[in-house]
């Protein structure tokens, strides 16, 4: 008898899947939160977030420790963003009491075109190789903000990663992961050995990893700003190695190319305004999902219920159809954002979901008119930076420029070949984006920066974020570490179209309980490990900034 009551007791145990012995907070949280009276900085490495906290020690701005945290980023986790890859950022500037969104998302070369794909039969834009490469932002984008919001030197920003990539610096345990997995996929294209593949594999966690090309090209572009990565001598470097690969980058591509200033946009959430930037990204898609579900109870259904599953699993599809038809550049075409998150349409959509079985199918609305890091920064001027940049798949599309210790991003993969799409692929366009950060105030304050890094995940993840501190009133640590939703196959900006519902993957945390309440409601589950996104968090309440950061990755939450 003890035996089998052993045996009910390990099951319900292993059942529960997040049970911590804690003496305060959720059993599923992994700690407290981090608070600070000065400054916070949350990122996904470690090294970073020391390297972003010691730029605020020295008085540098929120803005300065975010993008020196960037700078290292980019060198420590190759496997998710770089100064090849895009940038988007929403800043809280203290003095104007104001929030600034920047788009440093860069265009598709201006002689590529949708004729090319069809006169070579290709159907779909590759996900490696040439074809994909769009011009790589981040840069431009460090510029426009420490111009704007700045408060140390510029070259300040890159001394730490400088030296890091000359002396080294050990790999942490998830990285190693995500870099072994990227080694059969690229070792096929030219200078991807040569730059990180030693004694015939990937570095492996603990290993002293040095990038002694890449400290050099971030030593140009310390002394001399923008020029020294659009244009001279690192441009030619790109610019002559990818179209001896077959593809359409140009010098006027890159000296052409400047970020934008664009204001985010917000809904009210049971009195809180969450921000996020309008489209060429996916940030709206948060809102319409909250705008959806505020009409629900939630918090009677509660985090730990088919319900309330069921309901936001419903709310992503109709949101993602809307993304799908009409998230493009806005520059090539009129976005209807403020319909689309307006409350009416959301009540309107919302009569389309049926609470006994899931959708099949998902259309848009009828109007009236994967991979990447994330971090967060607070100073003690009251300034604070959520920022979000990407390779966009892994490391990017394969191509790595001779001598200059990165890769290129794959973005152009997410245009559409249709040429009546809104997000049809054109030369000068920018695609469809599918990182986001995020923004929250509460009576024109601010109240919390933060994102989930991961492809389409992350517009459902600021969704079940916000709706895990406001609804189930979990604390911003244990609104990370919740158990979380993630529902894929919908319809996709990229010419997909769901006909099968797609399937619902749910963290082990919930149960097998509901587990089999979802799969008798007619949800197809599939469990996959890695796809639930990472999250940092910097909240400010009462003066004193809380931080938080993702259990699922090796990030780092850190305040004075």
């Amino acid at each position: 008898m003890l035996k089998i009551i052993g045996l009910i007791f390990l099951l319900i145990m292993t059942d529960a899947g997040y049970g911590y012995d804690r003496i305060t907070g959720k059993p599923f949280a992994s700690r407290s939160e981090v608070i600070g009276q000065n400054g916070m900085v949350a990122t996904s490495h470690p090294l970073a977030t020391q390297i972003g906290l010691d730029i605020l020690k020295k008085g540098g701005t929120a803005i300065d420790a975010a993008i020196a945290a960037n700078v290292a980023l980019g060198l420590m986790e190759p496997t998710g963003n770089g100064i090849g890859g895009d940038l988007f950022a929403i800043v809280w500037d203290a003095e104007s009491k104001k929030l600034h969104g920047l788009n440093a998302s860069g265009p598709a070369p201006k002689d590529i075109s949708i004729d090319y794909f069809r006169d070579n039969d290709l159907e779909k834009i590759p996900s490696y190789g040439p074809l994909p490469v769009t011009v790589p932002g981040a840069v431009d984008g460090w510029i426009k903000l420490h111009e704007k919001f700045g408060k140390l030197e510029f070259r300040t920003l890159f001394e730490p990663t400088i030296a890091y990539a000359k002396n080294g610096f050990p790999v942490t345990e998830t990285i190693a992961y995500y870099l072994k997995n990227s080694q059969k996929r690229f070792e096929k294209y030219p200078n991807f050995n040569e730059l990180w593949v030693k004694n015939g594999s990937m570095p492996a966690k603990g290993e002293i990893f040095k990038n002694p090309q890449l400290a050099k090209t971030l030593e140009t572009i310390a002394l001399k700003g923008r020029e020294g990565f659009y244009e001279g001598e690192v441009a030619n470097v790109m610019v002559d190695f990818i179209q001896s690969q077959g593809g359409f980058l140009t010098h006027e591509d890159l000296s052409s190319f400047h970020s934008e200033w664009t204001p985010p946009v917000s809904s009210n959430y049971r009195g809180y305004d969450v921000w996020e930037l309008p489209p060429n990204g996916q940030g709206i898609a948060a809102l319409q999902i909250l705008n959806i579900l505020e009409k629900f109870d939630l918090k009677k259904m509660g985090l730990f219920s088919a319900e309330y599953i069921h309901l936001f699993t419903e709310a992503k599809k109709l949101a993602f159809a809307d993304r799908a038809k009409y998230y493009a550049d806005p520059n090539f075409s009129s976005i209807p954002v403020q319909e689309l998150i307006s409350k009416g349409y959301a009540a309107e959509r919302s009569k389309r979901i049926d609470f006994e079985k899931p959708s099949q199918t998902d259309e848009a609305g009828i109007l009236k008119s994967g991979d990447t890091i994330y971090l967060t920064a607070a100073d003690q001027y009251g300034n604070m930076i959520s920022l979000i940049q990407s390779n966009y798949r892994g490391m990017g599309s394969g191509m790595v420029p001779p001598g200059l210790g990165f890769m290129l991003q794959d973005r152009g993969e997410l245009f559409s070949l249709d040429p009546d799409h809104k997000n049809s692929l054109e030369g000068g366009k920018r695609p469809f984006h599918t990182i986001i950060p995020a923004f929250v105030t509460k009576d024109g304050e601010p109240f919390m920066s933060f994102g989930v890094m991961g492809g389409a995940t992350q517009p459902q993840a600021h969704a079940q974020i916000i709706i895990n501190m406001i609804d189930f009133e979990l604390n911003l640590q244990e609104a990370g570490d919740a158990p979380r939703i993630v529902h894929s196959g919908s319809s996709q900006p990229t010419d997909e179209v769901m006909l099968d519902g797609g399937t619902l993957s749910i963290e082990r945390g919930f149960g097998s309980e509901i587990e089999n309440e979802l799969t008798n409601k007619g949800h197809q589950l599939k469990y996959e490990k890695g796809i639930f996104g990472g999250y940092q968090a910097i909240m400010l309440k009462n003066g004193i900034y809380y931080g938080a950061s993702e259990t699922r990755k090796d990030g780092q939450a850190a305040g004075y």
